[in-house]
């Protein structure tokens, strides 16, 4: 059964979709206000599909149920990693992808894009795609399961362009696990556009502009 989902559509005709996953702790409406900020008009049609994460227990947080794309344990991010729960949502997300299939957008026409948690499911699910995507966006966020992603990570989507936007002064998801994620994923000659922004853990109306000029590119590619 598919994740629940609050949908956007920009157009009558759409040709391609903008998958984007929340937060620890938020859900599919968090992003959906900044639509409007980020679409052109001349882009093509385009339907944003914004996901519930499911409802579980978080470790981190005294064991609080919430809306999370897996478990977290530690504040280092790294630490006796919810790989099962990782997997579970990467599952959760294909099957978001192959409903855009079902409904006239192929692969290479879907941009995969995540906030911290949901940025970490973005790139780990996106990356190892087995077809083509348009692109992916990942905003104050990291690499998960960095040893299995060497051998996991999908050829189909080796070109595929990535958008970084990271805060300096983040202390949820520190720089400091941002660089050394773009600096793997560089080092497998992945290319990552990547930006900082005076900030905490959020996202700025500069990072939103800088996003919508990349998202601009990809659409025209």
């Amino acid at each position: 059964m598919p994740l629940p989902t609050v949908e956007h559509e920009t157009a009558t005709r759409l040709t391609h979709s903008v998958i984007w996953l929340h937060g620890l702790g938020a859900d599919g409406h968090d992003f959906a206000p900044i639509v409007p900020e980020l679409v052109a008009p001349e882009w093509p049609g385009l339907r944003f599909v914004f996901p519930h994460a499911p409802v579980r227990p978080v470790t981190l947080n005294g064991g609080m149920p919430m809306r999370a794309w897996y478990d977290i344990v530690g504040v280092d991010l790294t630490s006796r990693q919810d790989e099962t729960g990782m997997r579970a949502s990467i599952s959760a997300v294909e099957g978001l992808i192959a409903r855009e299939n079902e409904r006239g957008v192929p692969d290479e026409r879907i941009v995969l894009a995540g906030f911290s948690q949901g940025g970490a499911i973005a790139l780990a699910g996106g990356l190892r795609h087995k077809r083509r995507l348009a692109g992916v966006i990942a905003l104050s966020t990291y690499l998960p399961m960095q040893e299995s992603f060497a051998h996991e990570h999908s050829e189909a989507n080796a070109g595929t362009p990535i958008f970084w936007g990271h805060g300096t002064g983040d202390p949820i998801v520190p720089l400091t696990r941002g660089v050394q994620s773009r600096d793997v994923l560089q080092s497998l000659g992945y290319r990552v556009d990547w930006h900082t922004y005076p900030m905490p853990h959020s996202v700025c109306a500069e990072e939103i502009a800088d996003m919508r000029q990349w998202l601009g590119r990809v659409l025209a590619g």
